[in-house]
């Protein structure tokens, strides 16, 4: 019969000890081996008459040792959860273990340290203060949304003149050193080029006042030092840019201007949802909202960190350092040990703050529901779409792509563990006095650097 014991070493470390007998594990191993020697292909014997004796003798090591090692995990895992261990981390080979002979050996013993959660307290009062940032909405910022936008709906117009950026389409052709076309050089009849990205300034002027039919003589290599872009103009590729390390001739055929929406309701339209916005005044409204519902994000996230740090630091909580240490780095074998004790710190810091999170989840019965983890997929796909310039979708379509994000297990339980997270805050919030301070923009983004 197996045995499995525990060793208390301190009130946070301790050591279990299991036994595993013949009869423990001879059956098993029988029956994989039988397996073993009904499939075995064996030159010499028919399939499924292979004598079990040279089964055994071929396989019955490596039988023994597979399942021997699954009766540890199984038995491991039973009593962890039978006798209700609350343990951090897993369990690790004590270093005093003898080394296991399989050849030899009837009878297996093993040693696992494992380590305990501490018990602690959470003590919160309104004397203790967390700040949560508000942050003000400036006429600058509106400014420059408003810009943004005004560009994103713009577009290229057909002018007669070049006068600083524009975009000029033409014939280009090669030149030789006596300044005509080159027999069999290159010619691309579509070029286009930015004057805006012309760096070298003589080479700009060459382009300036100059209207549809003329012609400019110019070197790409030095008006453009990216072999991207002057093989893009000479329609050739990348690795042949040194090509263009000479004068080429531009018969300009079309000059394009790009020109910002005009401020108008179709412009109001394109932004918002029809209809939302009527006026400059609301269009700015509109934008202050909206600027203030996705700060209300980033002042929710910087609560939460100053909330646990607040909190972390004034739990004592005792943890069995020694070990964590010693889980991590077997658990990490691709990080070096310096890189590891470097982290450890912080480590320990998420550890405590998950094992409060356990705390209040369990204290208070938290729970998260169906109506929670849509909400909160609805409101994360509501950002996808904005990264996007998509500022209105509507529900159902919101709904459903929500619904989709939360059929990919990886992310449901993301947003499930952000959920509790957010209910621990919350009701950590109170517990504590909350202290709202008004920054600016550049204020709370100094903290975050910070």
């Amino acid at each position: 019969m197996m045995n499995v014991s525990k060793e208390m070493i301190n009130e946070q470390n301790a050591v279990l000890k299991l036994v595993i007998e013949k009869n423990d594990y001879e059956e098993r191993v029988n029956k994989v081996l039988k397996d073993y020697k009904r499939k075995a292909n064996v030159p010499g014997f028919r399939p499924g008459m292979v004598p079990f004796g040279m089964v055994k003798k071929m396989y019955g090591t490596a039988v023994l040792v597979d399942e021997i090692n699954k009766m540890v995990s199984e038995q491991l895992s039973s009593y962890i959860y039978d006798e209700k261990l609350n343990i951090l981390g897993e369990p690790l080979p004590n270093k005093e273990m003898k080394t296991v002979d399989f050849e030899k050996d009837e009878v297996f013993e093993f040693l696992f340290d494992v380590a305990f959660a501490p018990e602690f307290e959470v003590k919160l009062s309104k004397k203790d203060k967390v700040p949560y940032y508000k942050i003000l909405v400036d006429n600058e910022t509106i400014d420059k949304h408003v810009e943004n936008y005004l560009k994103r709906f713009g577009g290229y117009e057909d002018v007669e003149v070049i006068e600083d950026k524009e975009l000029v389409k033409g014939t280009l052709v090669e030149l030789n050193e006596a300044g005509e076309i080159t027999e069999n050089g290159i010619v691309n009849d579509n070029a286009t080029l930015s004057i805006d990205l012309v760096k070298d300034a003589k080479q700009k002027k060459l382009f300036l006042a100059k209207k549809i039919g003329d012609e400019v003589i110019f070197n790409p290599s030095v008006a453009f030092p990216n072999d991207y872009e002057v093989a893009a103009i000479l329609g050739i590729k990348k690795e042949e840019a040194e090509k263009g390390n000479k004068n080429f001739k531009l018969k300009i055929t079309e000059i394009k201007k790009f020109v910002d929406s005009e401020i108008n309701q179709d412009f109001f339209d394109k932004v918002f949802d029809a209809g939302t916005v009527t006026s400059i005044e609301e269009f700015r409204t509109k934008i202050s909202e909206d600027i203030q519902s996705n700060f209300a994000f980033d002042s929710e996230y910087k609560f939460m960190i100053d909330t646990r740090d607040k909190v972390v630091e004034k739990t004592e909580m005792p943890l069995p350092e020694e070990f964590l240490l010693r889980w991590v780095k077997t658990t990490n074998e691709k990080l070096s040990s310096e890189q590891i004790d470097k982290d450890f710190p912080m480590f320990l810091k998420d550890l405590k703050w998950q094992l409060i999170k356990e705390k209040f989840v369990k204290d208070l019965e938290l729970k998260v529901s169906e109506e929670d983890l849509l909400a909160h997929a609805k409101t994360i796909a509501s950002m996808q779409f904005k990264q996007y310039g998509i500022n209105f979708v509507p529900d159902e379509h919101l709904t459903k792509y929500a619904q989709d994000l939360l059929k990919k297990e990886d992310d449901r339980r993301k947003y499930a563990e952000k959920k509790f997270e957010d209910k621990v805050v919350e009701a950590i919030k109170e517990q504590i006095k909350v202290d709202e301070k008004e920054v600016s923009i550049e204020e709370f983004n100094k903290m975050f650097e910070a």
